[in-house]
């Protein structure tokens, strides 16, 4: 009986020292596949900026921090990058990104003897990817063009970090969602190019209150009207053309003294032509063509005396064109087709170039029908039923937006990288020594 006793305790040591090893070594490689993936996860978020350390590999060596931040903020966009079909990134490898291809450095605003990356020019690249969010960490970047690429996804938050930003081009690529407002936040932003892109949704207000010099905001698909304080804006040239806009058009317009350009044509605009347009007296070009703006042609267009491009076609305006719009010293051509104008100045047929057709005019080739112009003319145009802000009382603008200066231009850093990229340092080097 006793040696069954013994005999069962020694088994059941022995299952319960098997079972510890067993458990033990379970349990070991467990320890071992989380190290090793918590090594391997550590290793994918090397370069993070989503709340992570971020680190780098421990024998680069960076000639100053803004540089160090910069290979991370771009060796991240190189891992986010889809397809390069034109290689340009295939030399973003190396401690110095002021050697990678699009990519530009000046000396830094607060410290001369360090090189900062300033400007990124990567247009007609063909890349595809997305914009990741340790692109916040090119604090001086000044430049930032993306022109024809097949980027997409939205702007991270982390720009709003991009204090110095004066020129941002989107343009032609696949970013999606609504207006970016969070580039309303950059102080220095004065050039602004989204066009080409798949935004949609309405304006915000705060565009207009920023000193922009150019708004570029063409084929997309903005919606809703637009928003009266328009006239706020100090921009020489706004593009809002082939978008979904609606609604009356702002006579605020004419509060714009700067404005040199003007083109909303293929929208749904549907309002009459406010009177307080004519104040424009700087602006060359005006097209408003493609929307159902009714009612008469403002004479006060003839206070417009720097107006070159004239466009008004295929609308639902009407009335007489005065000779004082035909007498504008510098109208080189101007397209009025498909209205029911039903009178003219003589003058109008002796521009350079113009374009009369499908409208009311009696005894003339290519014009509606008799039918078609009694139908629209005997309706009694109410312009006042549109209900549009005439009161709207602008913000005062003592001054054109700043223009942009050296080094915030391309050219100029791309002089600077490929000339004088080594005098800097030999002048600061002497300078300390």
């Amino acid at each position: 009986m006793k040696e069954m006793l013994h005999h069962y305790q020694a088994s059941k040591i022995l299952f319960l020292c098997t079972t510890f090893l067993l458990l033990f070594n379970i349990s070991t490689q467990h320890q071992i596949s989380i190290s090793v993936d918590h090594r391997v996860n550590q290793r994918r978020h090397l370069l993070s900026y989503n709340g992570d350390p971020l680190a780098i590999e421990p024998w680069l060596k960076f000639e100053n921090p803004r540089l160090k931040n910069a290979y991370i903020a771009l060796q991240a966009w190189k891992e986010a990058i889809l397809s390069d079909p034109k290689n340009i990134t295939a030399n973003w490898v190396g401690p110095d990104p002021c050697n990678y291809k699009g990519v530009f450095c000046w000396p830094a605003p607060d410290n001369p003897c360090e090189r900062t990356v300033a400007g990124i020019d990567i247009n007609h690249a063909d890349i595809a990817g997305n914009l990741p969010h340790e692109l916040g960490l090119l604090y001086d970047l000044a430049i930032f063009h993306l022109n024809s690429n097949r980027f997409c996804g939205t702007i991270p938050q982390s720009f709003v970090n991009l204090n110095l930003l004066s020129e941002l081009d989107l343009s032609n690529n696949r970013f999606a969602g609504k207006f970016p407002e969070l580039i309303l936040q950059l102080p220095s932003l004065t050039y602004l190019d989204i066009r080409y892109n798949e935004f949609e949704g309405q304006l915000p207000t705060g565009l207009f209150e920023k000193k922009f010099d150019a708004i570029f905001l063409n084929h997309n698909r903005f919606s809703f009207a637009l928003p009266d304080n328009i006239g706020n804006s100090p921009v020489s040239v706004i593009v809002m053309a082939n978008n979904k806009f609606e609604g009356c058009v702002p006579a605020s317009l004419g509060n714009m003294p700067f404005l040199n350009q003007l083109i909303l044509t293929n929208n749904g605009l549907s309002s009459c032509f406010p009177s307080e347009i004519g104040k424009l007296t700087n602006l060359t070009v005006l097209d408003l063509s493609y929307n159902r703006i009714i009612g008469p042609l403002p004479d006060s267009i003839g206070d417009m005396i720097s107006l070159e491009q004239l466009n008004v076609a295929h609308n639902l305006l009407s009335g007489k064109i005065s000779t004082r719009i035909c007498e504008l010293p510098n109208l080189a051509n101007f397209a009025y087709d498909h209205n029911f104008f039903s009178d003219e100045a003589p003058v109008c047929l002796k521009l350079p170039k113009f374009n009369s057709r499908m409208n009311c005019f009696k005894g003339r080739p290519k014009q509606r029908s008799d039918m078609q112009c009694r139908r629209f003319l005997s309706q009694t145009v109410n312009c006042s039923s549109f209900n549009c802000d005439t009161s709207f009382n602008p913000s005062p603008v003592n001054s054109p937006p700043p223009s942009l200066q050296p080094p915030s231009t391309i050219d100029l850093l791309i002089a600077y990288n490929s000339m004088h990229s080594s005098l800097w340092l030999i002048s600061c080097t002497s300078d300390e020594t």
